[in-house]
């Protein structure tokens, strides 16, 4: 909160000062998010659209629960915010150390944008091993995005042979009302049957959890 909300809180508490509705408005507080809202904004992509609609009031309690909590949903925001000057100074370095930071963690939001960004050569230098480790962990753990990057990087030569029968199994089952990613993932299971044998396919058809 601002010094001068501070101020106004103590001038309206002490009667000395009559709060506006304008001012009123203004002081209303903004929740700060929960773990599971986080992780849907972050799944939505708009955790830094929302800090900003927040109009950065909540910099400090981010910044307190990434680095001092160490909550991998918030080490996250805060990195991306930190990479992208979203509310605060950029700087990279420290943000992708955030995002290390929650991939390590296990989120697979964290672990989906770092291998999307060495795949991508964006903040780091492009490196299609590592980008198919971050990928190969995030898709473990049913993130769809990752899966199908994952998948393109198979087809396009990157990665083990002997992950293709995961990645067509984990797609095979993957449900999705968007359209393009349906024809994605529809793309790339026919992509990879063509570098696949008959049996592994067959296997990796089976249900989930199977």
């Amino acid at each position: 909160m601002s010094t001068r909300m501070i101020l106004l809180i103590a001038l309206a508490a002490s009667g000395l000062f009559s709060v506006s509705s304008r001012a009123a408005e203004e002081l209303r507080a903004v929740q700060l998010y929960s773990q599971d809202e986080l992780i849907r904004l972050i799944d939505r992509n708009e955790h830094l659209s929302q800090v900003v609609l927040d109009k950065c009031q909540l910099v400090q309690d981010i910044e307190a629960r990434a680095q001092t909590l160490k909550i991998p949903a918030y080490q996250f925001l805060w990195g991306d915010m930190l990479a992208w000057g979203v509310c605060v100074e950029a700087n990279p370095e420290r943000g992708v150390n955030y995002m290390r930071q929650a991939a390590e963690q296990g989120l697979p939001a964290a672990l989906e944008q770092l291998g999307r960004y060495y795949a991508q050569g964006k903040l780091v230098q492009m490196d299609k091993q590592q980008a198919v480790i971050f990928l190969r962990e995030s898709s473990a753990l049913g993130n769809l995005k990752a899966q199908i990057q994952l998948a393109e990087l198979f087809i396009d030569g990157h990665g083990s042979p002997y992950d293709y029968e995961d990645i067509y199994h984990w797609l095979y089952n993957a449900i999705t009302a968007d359209k393009d990613q349906h024809a994605k993932i529809a793309n790339c299971l026919d992509e990879l049957e063509v570098l696949m044998h008959p049996k592994a396919v067959r296997n990796a058809r089976r249900p989930l959890d199977t």
